[in-house]
């Protein structure tokens, strides 16, 4: 039996657990994990993709849209919830996944959430030094805009146009957030619980400010007649708003990767992903509800450009009584209060989600799939320093020389095939190890997990498929890595004497062909149906396919005995 199917037994993952001298310091309590669930759940999400998904997708039906991701969410959650209770490991899905579908499996989703974390963290990062500037500009401070934006960006200055050099401020905060984790879990987890106190009252602010001047005329008709296209409006445009304000919940996996940290993991993990859950899908709604009460969704459409905070703003501008057909606003302090809310809520997302990728690097590290350096753990703080500082130059250098774009959705489709496996997951420990104990039980077992299954695949499918893609590119770097270094270096294959099965890689290599395929189907699909021009994509994913089919035609030759 080649390692590629061959799981992790759990007693070596419970073991793993255990607090050592060179291990992970466990300091979190379960109120500790809701707010860092809460830390990663409330920020760019909510502050700027609720207004846009409102105007282009579902009007005031974002509220149905909130719900409907809620509930897939939920159903993952209480997945997550039984692993974490179970398997209390650095890792998260990827951790799951090795100890229910083998290393393959766990590769890819370890490799998937790459994508969720780092790529996710330094696209915030990028956000957040444009939220500075307005924030700075409100007390009458400019700041250079060449230091302001990448070299690929442009700015204007007495109608003449300029480049900018590097994205300092981006530079800045996930250096901070970065150093914040290298000091200490407890110490990140501290400053994460000042973040979201704040920010959870500035919302609360928000909704109580609001709630008067919320008008029946702006909430009619909850759910618009779709305009005649697939997405716009009607329950096709509820659906695709779902799918796209998922971002917006994004975070509370990351609870589960400091699982290992804990000081009562079956009991708190629980309570700390289910909790910060729950929170924030009420807050959610009701800031929703508030949102596209006070004024027309249709006006949301002004937030177009790069910016996202102009839907919360317009909110706040329409909070007034009307003087002369004009409406003043009641609370025009409230507009740089909701900036200070960003810029915090940025930060715990940047904190929250380095810390969860280094704690996935750790885990994949000390399975042999990768370096050994991402498993060092600091002698006086007991932290992945070194797996803390690569992603601080990795990030850093992506936030301040790559455009902050929106990737909202890229974000949301690694995030959706990781809960899709979680759920699996539970379906096969219940069958393959149904006596394992469980602080944790996933209720109405097969139904929610299938259930969270079919939910969260469908919002896949409502993604565009530029977006898809992307994931199936970055999935074939993903398994260039895995035949290049992972397979022949894995301990687990190494104990069982199974790293040069020719099976593992000419499986891995027949993965790759089905990626290849796939490629070029969705490459082919995007360019028919494109209304823009795509031949920068399409000559990226014709380099792709040709490169992979010579690389993943030669292994399949090599090892095709």
């Amino acid at each position: 039996m080649s390692n590629l199917w061959r799981t992790k037994p759990l007693s070596q993952l419970m073991s793993e657990s255990d607090e050592t001298s060179d291990g992970l310091k466990k300091t979190l309590s379960a109120a500790s994990l809701v707010a860092l669930g809460i830390g990663a759940i409330i920020g760019a999400g909510l502050f700027s993709i609720t207004g846009i998904a409102a105007a282009n997708y579902a009007g005031p039906g974002i509220m149905i849209s909130f719900i409907i991701a809620a509930i897939g969410c939920a159903f993952a959650g209480l997945c997550y919830a039984e692993f974490a209770s179970m398997i209390p490991v650095a890792g998260s899905a990827y951790t799951y996944s090795y100890a229910t579908m083998g290393e393959f499996i766990a590769w890819i989703i370890g490799w998937d959430l790459v994508l969720e974390y780092a790529v996710g963290s330094a696209t915030v990062a990028s956000s957040w030094s444009g939220y500075l500037s307005k924030f700075m500009s409100s007390f009458g401070v400019s700041l250079p805009h060449s230091l302001m934006m990448t070299p690929f960006d442009s700015y204007t200055v007495d109608g003449v146009m300029h480049s900018g050099l590097i994205n300092l401020p981006a530079v800045f905060i996930v250096t901070v957030m970065s150093l914040v984790l290298i000091k200490g879990t407890s110490e990140s987890a501290f400053v994460n619980t000042l973040i979201v106190i704040l920010k959870v009252a500035i919302v609360i602010i928000f909704i109580v400010v609001g709630w008067k001047y919320v008008k029946a005329e702006n909430l009619t008709p909850l759910i618009p007649a779709n305009t005649g296209k697939f997405g716009e409006y009607g329950w096709s445009g509820i659906i695709r708003a779902a799918a796209v304000v998922f971002f917006a919940y994004i975070g509370f996996d990351a609870v589960s990767t400091a699982a290992q940290e804990t000081k009562n993991p079956k009991k708190a993990m629980p309570i700390g992903i289910m909790g910060s859950l729950l929170i924030c899908t009420v807050l959610y709604i009701i800031f929703a509800y508030v949102m596209v009460g006070v004024v027309n969704y249709k006006a949301f459409t002004a937030g177009g450009g790069g910016d996202h905070l102009a839907p919360v703003a317009i909110a706040i501008e329409a909070m007034g009584d009307v003087v002369n057909g004009t409406v003043v606003p009641a609370y025009p302090w409230l507009n740089t209060t909701i900036i200070l809310a960003i810029l915090l809520g940025y930060a715990s997302v940047i904190l929250v989600m380095l810390m969860g990728q280094s704690r996935v690097f750790y885990s994949m590290s000390k399975d042999g799939l990768l370096p050994k350096v991402f498993s060092e753990v600091h002698p006086k703080f007991r932290t992945p320093y070194k797996s803390n500082l690569f992603f601080l130059v990795f990030v850093s250098l992506f936030a301040a020389f790559v455009p902050g774009r929106v990737v909202g959705e890229m974000t949301s489709i690694g995030t959706l095939f990781a809960f899709i496996l979680v759920c699996a997951g539970v379906l096969v420990m219940r069958r393959t190890q149904p006596d394992a104990p469980r602080a944790f039980r996933t209720p109405l077992v097969p139904l929610i997990p299938v259930l969270g299954i079919l939910v969260c695949l469908g919002m896949m499918v409502f993604l565009p498929f530029d977006t898809w893609i992307r994931l199936v590119c970055w999935m074939m770097i993903g398994l260039d890595v895995y035949l290049y270094r992972g397979i022949k270096n894995s301990f687990l294959g190494k104990a069982n004497n199974t790293t040069n099965d020719p099976k593992n890689y000419s499986v891995t290599a027949i993965s790759g062909v089905f990626l290849t395929v796939l490629l070029a189907v969705l490459a082919y699909l995007h360019h028919q149906n494109a209304e823009v021009d795509d031949s920068g994509l399409i000559m990226f994913s014709v380099v792709m396919i040709i490169a992979h089919t010579i690389l993943y035609g030669y292994y399949m030759i090599k090892y095709r005995k």
